[in-house]
């Protein structure tokens, strides 16, 4: 009965931990809206392998672009997006080469 019962409880706790993993390694995908010339939001925390996309609500074209060129969107047209997956863990600041008091920051952490 014993022996049984540790195998049981074994068991559930090997689900347990195996379906906590198979969640923290899954990529997410994360979402950076440009409205009112501004990044919403400023300051974005995403793991190596997660996907960002860029909408732009605004009325005119605006980028993401890395001021250390990890990325450039080049021009997203006004109602459009763009889609870039990390892969790199670091801070990494960007603007908009248009309008470059437009600033925020990509946060890559494992």
């Amino acid at each position: 009965m014993r022996i049984t019962l540790l195998a049981a409880t074994l068991g559930l706790i090997g689900c347990a931990t195996g379906v906590a993993a198979g969640d923290r390694g899954q990529p997410k995908a994360h979402t950076v809206t440009i409205e009112g010339m501004r990044f919403l939001p400023e300051l974005l925390t995403v793991a190596p392998g997660d996907s960002i996309v860029w909408i732009n609500k605004d009325l005119v074209p605006h980028t993401a672009t890395s001021t250390a060129g990890g990325f450039d969107s080049k021009e997203i047209p006004a109602g459009k997006a763009w889609t870039f997956t990390i892969k790199k863990t670091g801070d990494f600041a960007y603007i908009c080469t248009f309008h470059p008091t437009m600033k925020a920051v990509l946060r890559v952490k494992s």
